[in-house]
């Protein structure tokens, strides 16, 4: 019997020595390295300015922030997803709007979105689940449509001039849709940086992007994430870029990196902000994630491909990663088995266990869960996003798996199912 964990992080010698380097070098809180992967991520991404933080929870909230949302806003976003894209909308003080997806897809129901938008509304949060990027085509024209209903608190709000959408892109580093990638097709994009960097994210109008670099997801920086803007006429990068410093290191105008030069100690805090910066030694697995990345995404295909030929002919449907005009980043392998229910598929992930075999569920939705629940939600206003989760179940998809891992996971699945 095989054992088979469900997603370790792939680390090699490059990212021990670069660590090893930052640990030699006499500066492991954000100094250079998080500055040189800000750089990196911003090329990577084609926009102007990166902001690395220490996760990509962080990432969102701040992006929320810098918008000026708070009490007696409204975002959106969808019930099928994990709590990080609902939570932060709580940590501003808005208030939490949940939409049901269309039914058998784990996107949301663009209809029932454009009915919640009302003038409280001030950002969505749409979701690339898995890896694959939503259909923001579609969402651009609903919030064009609604320009008449938004009213602007801010500055930035103004500018941008209609229901800002914000990318829950945790899964879709690297991922295109109609020659895009994600992080330049949203005004902003929030990635999970684990063992795989996000690819390049284009952008001629930018506006935010936030990444994740945590130690599950396919560019890591054990914890991490990345918030990246496309450019925005009438604001100034720069002074962004000192919006998201600020807001990240307790409202203190000078990180510990620029009170390092001769007779700079002077600083000052202009408000009780909070502390989420990256430090160095995060960022130096970044900066060597980064030199793999197009190696890991192909890997990730290649593994898809082959559990997509080994199972093609159980009673299953499994989440499409790659079409004409898409390509996913190969985040996580959905199955969903006809004609079981929950309990059902419990007892096969139990068989799963018996292999040797992690697997998981992505995800219980969110009005099923304690904290959403006593806000309100009932799993009954969301049927779409209930029926996805009832019979799904995880495969491993990681890049430290073998070909003979993946056939043996193939024919235990086969075995638990039948």
């Amino acid at each position: 019997m095989m054992n088979i964990p469900f997603s370790p992080p792939d680390i090699t010698e490059l990212e021990i020595e670069e660590v090893v380097d930052t640990l030699k070098s006499g500066w492991i809180t954000t100094g250079p390295k998080t500055k040189k992967f800000e750089k990196q991520i911003s090329e990577y991404c084609h926009t102007s300015k990166a902001v690395c933080l220490n996760s990509a929870t962080a990432c969102s909230e701040m992006a929320l922030r810098v918008l000026g949302i708070g009490p007696g806003d409204e975002v959106i976003t969808t019930a099928y997803t994990y709590t990080a894209s609902a939570s932060v909308i709580c940590h501003v003080g808005a208030t939490v709007v949940l939409v049901d997806t269309q039914k058998d897809s784990y996107e949301m129901d663009y209809e029932a979105l454009e009915e919640k938008i009302t003038e409280k509304t001030k950002a969505i949060i749409p979701v690339d689940l898995g890896g694959v990027i939503c259909d923001y085509d579609t969402i651009f024209e609903i919030v064009n449509r609604k320009k008449d209903v938004f009213e602007p608190k801010t500055k930035l709000q103004k500018e941008i001039g209609r229901v800002a959408v914000v990318a829950d892109g945790a899964h879709a580093i690297g991922a295109v849709r109609g020659g895009k990638r994600c992080g330049e097709i949203a005004d902003f994009t929030l990635s999970k940086i684990t063992e795989a960097i996000k690819k390049a994210f284009k952008a001629t109008k930018k506006e935010y992007n936030n990444e994740i670099f945590h130690a599950v997801k396919n560019l890591t920086t054990a914890e991490g994430g990345a918030v990246t803007w496309r450019d925005i006429e009438g604001v100034d990068n720069e002074e962004l870029y000192k919006q998201f410093m600020l807001l990240s290191l307790h409202g203190q105008s000078k990180d510990a990196l620029a009170k390092t030069q001769l007779g700079a100690w002077e600083y000052d805090v202009v408000a009780p902000y909070f502390k989420c910066n990256m430090t160095d030694i995060m960022a130096a697995l970044g900066l060597a994630q980064m030199k793999r990345y197009p190696a890991i995404l192909a890997r990730r295909k290649e593994i898809i491909e082959k559990y997509n030929e080994g199972l093609k002919k159980l009673p299953v449907s499994v989440l499409e990663h790659f079409g004409n005009n898409f390509a996913s980043s190969g985040h996580l392998y959905l199955v969903r088995v006809h004609d079981k229910t929950r309990e059902e598929c419990n007892k096969i992930i139990e068989k799963m266990a018996e292999y040797g075999i992690a697997t998981n569920v992505h995800y219980k939705p969110l009005p099923l869960l304690s904290a959403y629940k006593n806000q309100g939600f009932d799993i009954n206003d969301y049927p779409n996003a209930y029926a996805m989760f009832e019979n799904e179940i995880t495969l491993p998809l990681h890049t430290k798996l073998t070909d003979e891992e993946i056939d043996y996971i193939i024919d235990s699945f086969i075995k638990c199912v039948e």
